[in-house]
């Protein structure tokens, strides 16, 4: 079976697309530099699996140790997954985002070149469409127009730099991932999304909230146009985003293969705060403040491509993803 590469491997949805990748018979190597994830990761994954995954504690921007762990393996297949994601932060640190995320990708591929590893599946965004004129995205859609943060743009120029090397080398063979709003944990409990820090990603805002760790939730704005007036979103259960990326990789040919993950069905802000209190329990309180800039109304996926061509449907809903979560924290009542 082919030895999978992971970088971000122990990070919320790195950690659930390894423990994927090992319950499908890979062997699997994961870089991290767990600048937002934790070392113990590892142990969960292989108490879930049985299998424990190698760990190099390395950050991408550092090439020789990078092509000293390339020169002692022999790998099939890069998944990349490593990089800064955090909106405002971006905002607020511009040259971190595109010193981080850039340069680390540049050191992947060059690693990959050199190696004569030509397979990379990429964790892209549903951030690069920008703002379009349908709140449905069709991978076919232009992109990188109207991206509203560094961190889009970084996504979006990966994209670029990774189609650019296909043309100057034929065999290589990339798949961009473009996920949208990533919720929920594994059903063991054993991992889930536990950012270092303030959270981005709004489910653990939710869950600090039923805690106790935060005295109540912000919903930016309640006057767009939809349905209760909160955004919309394509919230899709981590479980099955991890098994679109197993999907991805016995479907990779030389050339770009492009594929949104996402449920086709969107959600509001508002309605995933009642199912989640409705489910736990715990009412989450919240206020109504000012729009977030860049936050648009609505923005969901036209999953059909990666339906067709990878087999891959998503198959949970909101309240698994809550249930999951729940588990996770242990906090339902």
């Amino acid at each position: 079976m082919h030895k999978i590469l992971v970088t971000g491997g122990t990070g919320f949805i790195g950690s659930h697309t390894v423990v994927e990748l090992l319950n499908a018979g890979y062997d699997v190597d994961i870089i991290d530099n767990l600048c937002n994830s934790k070392a113990a990761v590892i142990d969960q994954i292989e108490k879930i699996t049985s299998k424990k995954p190698t760990l190099y504690k390395l950050d991408l921007l550092e090439r020789e140790k990078l092509n000293e762990i390339f020169e002692n393996n022999q790998y099939d297949t890069v998944l990349h997954f490593a990089g800064l994601k955090a909106v405002a932060e971006s905002v607020e640190n511009p040259l971190l985002y595109y010193h981080a995320n850039l340069g680390t990708t540049i050191n992947l591929v060059e690693s990959m070149l050199a190696h004569n590893v030509n397979k990379i599946i990429f964790s892209s965004s549903a951030t690069v469409y920008g703002e379009q004129d349908s709140p449905e995205c069709f991978e076919n859609m232009q992109t990188g127009s109207g991206i509203t943060n560094p961190y889009g743009r970084t996504k979006y120029m990966i994209e670029e730099i990774l189609k650019d090397v296909c043309i100057a080398h034929p065999d290589f063979s990339v798949t961009l991932l473009r996920y949208f709003n990533p919720i929920g944990n594994h059903p063991s409990g054993l991992i889930g999304e536990d950012p270092n820090g303030i959270p981005n990603n709004i489910m653990p805002v939710i869950t600090r909230v039923a805690t106790g760790k935060l005295s109540e939730l912000q919903i930016f704005g309640n006057d767009y146009d939809t349905p209760d007036g909160t955004c919309q979103r394509d919230f899709i259960h981590v479980e099955d985003l991890a098994r679109g990326h197993t999907c991805a990789i016995n479907h990779i040919h030389p050339g770009i293969q492009i594929y949104n993950l996402g449920t086709g069905r969107p959600n509001s802000v508002l309605e995933l705060v009642n199912a989640f209190g409705k489910i736990s329990g715990h009412e989450i309180p919240y206020t109504i403040t000012n729009r977030r800039p860049g936050d648009l109304a609505a923005v969901w996926a036209n999953p059909s491509r990666a339906n067709t061509e990878l087999g891959w449907k998503a198959k949970l809903t909101i309240e698994d993803a809550i249930r999951d979560t729940l588990k996770f924290l242990n906090l339902r009542k």
